[in-house]
């Protein structure tokens, strides 16, 4: 679940309490008009109103499901609505004056029960209009028992409101944490287990982001171990991991942030350095070769011959013929370079130019 989709589900959950609780006051508001308490039929203004209101707001919540209404408002219009039908009724009913209204007070108190269990707020403005008319209705007579109808229902939403933020903080902290490990994934899945360099997955997703940027005078280096079958042969491919950890290392830091350092292969890397002249670009091969020869990595590729672990580099600018061509022309440079007797740099245009 990501944060738009949490947001969602809570803006659903917000729109059904809204429709509830206008479902609710429409079938009260025709109970109530059909067939009322004590037989007293009295059709007026405040229940026509309900009725009329909680229809046609039930309409607009249906046809637009993005509407943003207020709860809060609309609570406290519809408490307001019942608290006027309650004064004006109650001066009709003859010799149920108490009981009509306490059974008046429980209805209005259960609709706002029933819909607003997650909204403590919308509840209490539904409520505080009809509970202030029914207190002054009653003169005080029955405060005790319209104080403990009220009080119970607000301590059980407010019960309810509690363990449903704590479940939501819950939730959310959670979905935190998974959205947080899915990035971590992601970008784990990007990266050589390894060197920590990016694989090729991880080099399409920066080379993309670079093309994006618009930025132009990029250059493509790709480098090989020289002889590292030998190598592994001779050493072992544990040696040989800690070698292409420690050589991997040296790549990276003889280049720039910016640039895309990638292990394309098993002794093979590319590198794309970004936004630079040929000159730079090569520079920075130098720095890379170089570095990798003051490692010092003792290599013995047979028996007769020991040197130290070197790499070979092919170099070709990134143009718009795009990223095939320019591998293309930094691949023949750079067997052309294992072929001069390897620890070289050759460019695209020494390729050329023999």
């Amino acid at each position: 679940m990501t944060l738009s989709s949490w947001h969602s589900l809570t803006h659903e959950k917000y729109r059904l309490s809204l429709r509830l609780f206008l479902i609710l006051n429409a079938l009260s508001a025709t109970f109530s008009m059909i067939s009322p308490l004590y037989h007293v039929h009295y059709v007026a203004p405040p229940i026509l109103l309900i009725g009329l209101l909680s229809s046609a707001l039930l309409v607009v919540n249906g046809l637009n499901k993005k509407a943003k209404i207020d709860i809060r408002i609309i609570a406290f219009l519809f408490g307001s609505l019942w608290a006027w039908h309650i004064a004006n009724k109650s001066g009709v009913v003859p010799d149920f004056h108490s009981s009509y209204i306490m059974i008046a007070l429980l209805s209005v108190l259960f609709i706002g029960a029933i819909a607003f269990t997650h909204h403590l707020s919308a509840f209490a403005l539904h409520s505080l209009p009809v509970f202030c008319t029914v207190m002054w209705i009653d003169r005080g007579e029955h405060w005790l028992q319209v104080l403990y109808s009220l009080i119970v229902p607000v301590a059980g939403i407010a019960i309810q409101h509690r363990i449903q933020t704590r479940n939501d903080s819950f939730a959310q902290g959670l979905m935190a944490q998974l959205i947080q490990e899915k990035a971590r994934l992601n970008d784990l899945s990007m990266l050589d287990p390894l060197t920590g360099l990016y694989n090729r997955r991880g080099f399409d997703a920066r080379f993309d982001t670079l093309l994006a940027s618009g930025s132009k005078g990029h250059h493509l280096l790709l480098l090989d171990i020289d002889h590292f079958k030998a190598y592994n042969d001779h050493y072992g491919h544990m040696m040989g991991d800690q070698a292409l950890i420690r050589v991997s290392a040296a790549i990276r830091d003889a280049v720039r942030s910016r640039d895309i350092v990638v292990r394309y292969g098993g002794e093979e890397f590319l590198v794309i350095i970004t936004s630079t002249t040929p000159e730079l670009a090569r520079d920075a091969a130098e720095r890379i070769r170089q570095r990798v020869y003051d490692l010092r990595i003792p290599h013995m590729f047979n028996h007769s011959v020991a040197t130290h672990v070197t790499v070979s580099i092919g170099l070709a600018p990134l143009t718009e013929e795009g990223i095939e061509a320019a591998l293309e022309k930094a691949d023949r440079a750079l067997y052309s370079a294992k072929h001069r007797g390897r620890n070289h740099i050759l460019t695209s245009d020494d390729v050329k130019a023999a």
